[in-house]
């Protein structure tokens, strides 16, 4: 009797473990939802948004400026100005500088975190787009998306170390802290390794999936998230560019972020979802297509909050057709532009 006692006992004792061990992962899993509106206005489109977790704030490119918020509070800090088509912001790791990727100047401008103040532009190849801050060798990359080619700058003397030519056109770029910089090629459906040490490219690998826009990577794990057309993103192992699955996801993805905590990507898509990837589970399944707004497929992720904000506006009807843009894209009803912030 006492020996079935201590199984009992025992029994309970490891299902009891396994329950806890459960916890985490099923408290994880609790749904994201909308949890705020911060309509700021302003005309004309934007681009990337990147988030500053230590000093609370959002950086949004808009158009010829990019805007600074306070993510406590919604409020707006101030703005950098007298740019000319804004696509990207890279922080660097001192908490110093900020790098913004001017596309329309053909330039990476460089602002003071403290003052926002410009305080160095400097000329890089044409339509510099997706940017990132390399911290092992401390530079700086823009991918310019009409030259095809990347621009490198150290930020101790902020020159031009190098330009390297790309095999098409890129998009998002991401970087392991190792020395290694990737980016989507988007017309090729590739993506490409560089090393920050070299400045060379050092592989070119299948997407795994058609038109790569944005890029999140899990440095530790090794693993990379391009989002593409046709409603996917790929998982590609980032030593050896081996696809290891295509997770679904919305229609017109062009942002990607990873979540190291929880072990999630994810994706924001145009047609008005966020899609929650499950990178800890087998075949990493899709576990929330979360309805967000029409347009709202960029945006930046916040881990010591466990925020996301998605940048949109209303639409009316499509411009004009030119010889430039012979499918532009719809009209923004004037001061609509707003940032959706999403949480649990």
């Amino acid at each position: 009797m006492q020996i079935h006692k201590i199984s009992r006992i025992v029994f309970f004792a490891f299902a009891g473990a396994l329950l806890l061990s459960a916890l985490p992962r099923a408290t994880a899993q609790q749904p994201y939802k909308v949890l705020a509106h911060w309509k700021l206005g302003g005309d004309g489109f934007w681009d990337y948004l990147t988030a500053d977790p230590a000093a609370h704030r959002l950086y949004i490119t808009h158009g010829p400026r990019v805007e600074v918020l306070d993510t406590r509070t919604g409020k707006p800090i101030g703005a950098i100005t007298g740019l000319h088509g804004t696509h990207g912001v890279a922080l660097d790791t001192a908490g110093s500088f900020g790098y913004i990727s001017d596309g329309g100047g053909n330039a990476v401008v460089v602002f003071d975190r403290a003052t926002l103040a410009t305080v160095a532009t400097i000329p890089a190849g044409t339509n510099p787009d997706g940017i990132v801050f390399e911290p092992a060798t401390q530079t700086v990359w823009a991918f310019n998306g009409r030259s095809h080619n990347a621009t490198v700058i150290s930020a101790a003397t902020r020159k031009v170390l190098a330009t390297i030519p790309l095999p098409g056109k890129p998009e998002f770029p991401v970087a392991d802290g190792r020395g290694n910089v990737f980016d989507n090629i988007e017309d090729k459906s590739e993506i490409v390794r560089l090393d920050a040490r070299s400045l060379k490219l050092t592989a070119t690998w299948p997407a795994g999936c058609d038109s790569p826009s944005g890029l999140a990577i899990d440095a530790p794990g090794h693993r990379l998230f391009p989002v593409c057309g046709g409603k996917k993103m790929s998982v590609i192992d980032s030593s050896t560019g081996k696809l290891l699955a295509n997770p679904a996801i919305g229609n017109g993805p062009d942002a990607a972020r990873w979540d190291a905590k929880h072990k999630f990507a994810f994706a924001s898509c145009g047609e008005g979802v966020l899609a929650v990837i499950d990178a800890a589970a087998p075949g990493y399944p899709t576990i929330e297509s979360l309805p967000t707004q029409r347009g709202a497929r960029t945006m930046a992720y916040d881990a010591s909050t466990d925020r996301i904000y998605l940048a949109t506006a209303e639409f009316g009807p499509p411009l004009a057709p030119t010889p430039q843009q012979p499918h532009p894209w719809p009209s923004i009803v004037p001061g609509s532009f707003t940032i959706l912030v999403v949480g649990r």
